[in-house]
């Protein structure tokens, strides 16, 4: 986060409770680990002053490879938007604000995927973050990597507020 970051968003969800275990609704039916690939519903306030929009993101920092896995990032989400419904990170992105836009997911289509670790791979964490930007839009196409994100949001980062849901097979 870039060095003016002094305020933490207040995020919540009706899907999962933070350190919980992730319902089969945010588990991956793609890949096979029983579950629906329903993006959460997530709410927030608390955005501090200068907020222009906001992005989310869901990472698994377990997964095995090259640095975790990117499960869902929707970027350009309007300042006046302070939740989004369950489902809201479907392919098509129907049920996004107007303007958003999600990039690709390590699964290699642009919506959310759901949790889905190795199996006996033990425990992983779903880290979905809320950032709080001071731009309306970090100017990124729909095939920019979500690996390459944090760079970008850095400068424009005001607060942030986290989740983590936690899933083992």
């Amino acid at each position: 986060m870039s060095p003016h970051d002094s305020s933490s968003l207040h995020l919540s969800s009706d899907s999962f409770q933070d350190g919980q275990a992730l319902p089969p609704a945010q588990l991956s039916g793609k890949m096979r680990a029983g579950g629906k690939d329903e993006s959460p519903q997530l709410s927030w306030n608390g955005a501090p002053a200068g907020t222009k929009g906001y992005a989310i993101t869901m990472f698994d920092p377990d997964a095995p490879g090259r640095g975790g896995f990117w499960h869902w990032a929707v970027l350009d989400i309007p300042a006046g938007v302070t939740s989004l419904p369950a489902g809201a990170g479907g392919e098509d992105g129907a049920h996004l604000p107007a303007g958003a836009l999600q990039l690709k997911n390590d699964g290699g289509f642009h919506g959310y995927l759901g949790a889905a670790p190795p199996p006996g791979h033990g425990p992983h964490r779903y880290v979905v973050t809320v950032y709080a930007l001071d731009v309306e839009s970090l100017g990124l196409d729909a095939g920019f990597s979500p690996a390459k994100l944090e760079a970008k949001l850095s400068p424009h980062v005001l607060g942030r507020g986290t989740l983590t849901g936690i899933f083992e097979r």
